[in-house]
């Protein structure tokens, strides 16, 4: 089901109507319907899409409210001072909500969400949900760039998510899927941990030529390189963030706390080095619970993070 963006969801301080310079994320946003898509000509365009949905994290066995994210991360984000340029645009196009049990229709919607936000020459952001939101961007992000170009996905995560999906989907099996369907997709995975990926998914990762970063080798530049390479060697990339991957002591609102995760700089790192790379087309930011956080401070997190990907797009 689709919902439109509310009001609601953007409010903050106001210390100038008229100066552009004060303003902030609530003061600028365009509220749009995703039904009548309007290209901004000469603009730089960026444009949010939430997925209420944590249907996948539910059938993964995980702690569900994920679905609760995107207005919580809206409202944090509204907050935050703006920093572009009058040029540029930046829209809320509302939610895909998952009705009861069907995530794969949900899915397929976000799909033909994201797809038409990238024909309108914009810079997609989708608000998860679990992260099986991550499979829905990808089917938005294929059907745009058509069945022959190469397609990587880099993933700031601590898991492969590559489980078996022969009895069903979910938040753990995306890229097991993309990777048997898709024979010009590569995978990436930065800040993948031990802890959270048996030995048997290691080989099937590397059964996969999945390419990876160990979450305590994540931080040095020789590793940011191969990130670099793996982007020169794709006609496009895809962006995901599962905030699982963070060290838990920054983001507790999450399904699957990572004692062990990634510091936000690292994170905040990896993401403007990929954001900043011509051949990016699209970020999505997963897994944050606001029913599990403590203080707001893993959707400010988010939010922060989201801010950080807008500053540095194609910079």
């Amino acid at each position: 089901m689709y919902i439109q963006p509310s009001l609601k969801n953007w409010h903050g301080r106001i210390d100038s109507q008229d100066d552009e310079r004060s303003h902030r994320y609530h003061q600028v946003i365009k509220l749009l319907d995703l039904r009548e898509l309007k290209q901004q000509k000469d603009r730089q365009t960026f444009n949010l899409i939430g997925f209420k949905c944590d249907e996948g994290v539910r059938r993964n066995k995980g702690r569900v409210g994920a679905g609760e994210a995107p207005d919580a991360i809206r409202q944090a984000l509204a907050k935050l001072p703006w920093h572009l340029t009058s040029q540029a645009v930046i829209a809320d196009y509302g939610d895909i909500q998952c009705d009861g049990k069907n995530m794969e229709e949900a899915q397929s919607r976000l799909g033909e969400a994201v797809s038409k936000l990238i024909q309108e020459k914009s810079f997609p952001i989708i608000l998860g949900g679990g992260h099986e939101t991550l499979y829905g961007h990808y089917l938005g992000v294929r059907k745009n760039i058509g069945e022959d170009a190469k397609l990587g996905i880099i993933n700031i995560d601590a898991h492969f998510d590559m489980r078996p999906y022969d009895v069903e989907s979910s938040s753990g099996t995306m890229f097991k899927q993309i990777m048997d369907q898709d024979q010009n997709c590569a995978y990436f995975c930065a800040g993948v941990q031990k802890q959270g990926n048996t030995l048997a998914l290691f080989d099937e990762a590397d059964q996969y030529n999945v390419e990876y970063i160990l979450e305590n080798e994540l931080s040095s530049n020789g590793e940011f390189n191969k990130i670099q390479q793996f982007m020169e060697n794709n006609d496009y990339i895809m962006l995901t963030l599962c905030t699982d991957s963070i060290s838990s002591a920054f983001a507790p609102g999450v399904s699957a706390p990572s004692p062990f995760g990634l510091n936000p700089r690292t994170v905040r790192d990896v993401i403007n080095k990929v954001v900043s790379h011509r051949n990016t087309l699209s970020f999505d930011v997963s897994e944050v619970n606001p029913s599990l956080d403590h203080n707001g401070q893993t959707v400010t997190l988010a939010a922060h993070l989201i801010n950080e990907a807008l500053l540095n797009f194609h910079k």
